[in-house]
């Protein structure tokens, strides 16, 4: 009696068709394209949760430059000054305060002045 593979095959058919629902004409119909394309989304997707993690920090840092100049003061002195000051707060953390808790936010800016020793900008006279 010879061993047929049909309901192994079937299972590995379903298993692609089913992460291929929804693509675009004969790549969610025909086994070969749907494989390749398949394959090639779930390249995409796993650099792109790497990607994310970049982009959220790159975010926060944006959020946080913005609400420290406010304060004017730029981030790299902000940031420089939180390291003087020995005060380990993530980006993420700091980002929300900025947004939620403004009051003490504006805190840890002039903690962050006071250790890096800039003065507040003179406003222009005119």
């Amino acid at each position: 009696m010879r061993i047929k593979y049909s309901v192994p095959r079937n299972k590995r058919k379903k298993k692609i068709f089913k992460l291929a629902k929804g693509y675009y004409g004969d790549k969610s119909r025909r086994l070969r394209m749907a494989t390749q394309q398949v394959k090639k989304s779930l390249v995409h997707a796993y650099v792109d949760r790497k990607d994310k993690k970049g982009n959220m920090r790159s975010m926060w840092i944006m959020r946080l430059n913005a609400a420290v100049r406010e304060h004017g003061m730029s981030y790299s002195r902000f940031v420089d000054g939180l390291t003087k000051s020995e005060i380990s707060l993530n980006r993420k953390m700091l980002s929300e305060m900025a947004i939620k808790d403004p009051n003490s936010f504006k805190q840890l800016v002039e903690l962050a002045r006071k250790a890096a020793g800039t003065q507040l900008p003179k406003a222009d006279k005119k």
